[in-house]
């Protein structure tokens, strides 16, 4: 059906677009739909990786495998976006008395 439109039909369609959702708007739009879709790459790329890493056989322990108390960790929105990245905290054990 789509391989039915003429030249004319499709101008009209981006018209119409163009009209409802208004020219300053679609710029917008199409930025924060790359930016979706670079953070659904990124996130497919690392849930492939977890998978590769969780399939293969290791003789590692969950003590070996726990990061430092020390460590400070970031978490990262998406690749090269480093407005969005910020520091995580992580809850220390507290002993009551």
């Amino acid at each position: 059906m789509i391989g039915n439109l003429k030249p004319l039909e499709i101008v009209l369609i981006i018209a119409v677009i163009l009209l409802l959702f208004g020219a300053k708007k679609l710029p917008d739009m199409a930025r924060s739909l790359g930016k979706s879709a670079r953070i659904l790459k990124s996130e497919v790329k690392a849930m492939k990786k977890d998978d590769a890493e969780a399939a293969a056989p290791t003789t590692e322990t969950v003590a070996d495998t726990t990061p430092p108390a020390t460590t400070a960790r970031t978490i990262q929105a998406a690749p090269g976006d480093v407005t969005s990245s910020r520091p995580v905290s992580e809850a220390k054990p507290t002993t009551q008395s």
